[in-house]
């Protein structure tokens, strides 16, 4: 991938933290988002078919600090590289067998989280709790729109209360808690950023 297409919009949160965008560390930034949600995916509260996990935090963290483009490219990572075999898919899954898996619709619907939360920072809604809820809550939504369907056709389920209650209902307290805990976070960061250019130029007065 080309570094144009890797950078996000100037303005996300990683732009600031790493001013200079190369190549190298557009792949390294991506890597690591890929890393941080393995990492997270080992918080898991075990359910069957589909387990609570630290994912979706860690997809709007990753999305929302990364940009559109290269959290997107961070999920594809993981995606990619827990199917050749690292085990960082929720309790240390990893191998082609996943795709067999009820859960790894949402593993594909990540994709679309960490985009909508690129997207959504990259046009500052990250730096206001309201809006930053709302477009949390939106990537929350989005691995539910492939992971439902899938968990639904490994299953051979075709009852929709069944369909709800294994892949929906559990999910909706929790993914609202992330996205809160997410909508916190990223105003946070960016007053924390500002109040450090604040004293930065009155050091210089």
């Amino acid at each position: 991938m080309s570094t144009a297409a890797l950078t996000a919009r100037p303005g996300v949160l990683v732009d600031r933290l790493v001013p200079r965008s190369t190549t190298l560390t557009d792949v390294a930034l991506v890597v690591t988002g890929a890393a941080v949600v393995g990492a997270l995916a080992q918080v898991t509260i075990p359910m069957w078919p589909v387990p609570i996990t630290g994912q979706t935090l860690a997809v709007m963290l990753v999305g929302g600090a990364l940009g559109m483009r290269r959290g997107a490219a961070a999920m594809t990572t993981y995606m990619v590289a827990g199917l050749a075999g690292v085990p960082w898919f929720a309790e240390g899954g990893g191998g082609p067998g996943m795709l067999l898996a009820p859960s790894f619709g949402y593993v594909v619907g990540f994709i679309l989280a960490a985009a909508v939360a690129g997207w959504c920072a990259e046009h500052a809604w990250d730096r206001r709790p309201v809006l930053a809820m709302l477009g949390f809550c939106a990537a929350t939504v989005m691995p539910f729109l492939l992971g439902v369907p899938y968990m639904a056709t490994v299953l051979g389920l075709t009852d929709m209360a069944t369909i709800a209650a294994y892949g929906v209902t559990p999910f909706v307290l929790p993914g609202l808690v992330k996205a809160a805990l997410a909508a916190a976070a990223f105003p946070l960061a960016w007053r924390l950023i500002r109040a450090v250019d604040d004293r930065s130029v009155g050091g210089r007065d």
